[in-house]
């Protein structure tokens, strides 16, 4: 094992870390919906966004979601399929498309943020509440510092 080798402690890398964590506690949420919904992740954070956020084009969706324009375009066309979003074109540019929630997507996001909140709770005793807390104000700096990022 080289120096550099030794100096460098993967599981102690915090990029590492997040990552881990963060699949760790996706997984688990993916888990829920998929077995309630039959939702894919794309779907699942393309519904979130837009019943958060309301309106939006897929680009936006993508940005809000960090979901490259493939998945968001696939994830799109199946909740299309299931009626719970329309599309309508842009009068000023043909080109973009907003989309929204149908009634019944709106009513799916709903039923799904109950099952957000159970996992919520579900992780609080997972993690304990100090435990969330810190990681909530960690996360908050570093979202802070994506914020005053230069684009």
């Amino acid at each position: 094992m080289s120096d550099g080798q030794r100096d460098f402690d993967l599981d102690q890398f915090l990029p590492f870390r997040l990552n881990r964590a963060a699949e760790f506690i996706a997984l688990r949420f993916a888990a829920a919906y998929k077995a309630e919904y039959g939702l894919t992740r794309p779907e699942w954070r393309t519904l979130a966004a837009l019943g958060s956020s309301g309106r939006m084009t897929a680009t936006e969706v993508g940005a809000h979601s960090t979901m490259h324009k493939t998945k968001v375009s696939r994830a799109v066309f199946a909740l299309e399929e299931r009626r719970w979003l329309k599309r309508t074109q842009d009068e000023d540019d043909r080109r973009a498309e907003h989309l929204e929630l149908t009634a019944a997507g709106a009513k799916a996001y709903r039923d799904l943020t109950r099952l957000a909140r159970d996992y919520s709770l579900e992780l609080s005793e997972l993690v304990g509440q100090e435990g969330l807390q810190a990681l909530s104000s960690g996360l908050t700096a570093v979202e802070k510092a994506i914020a005053k990022r230069p684009r």
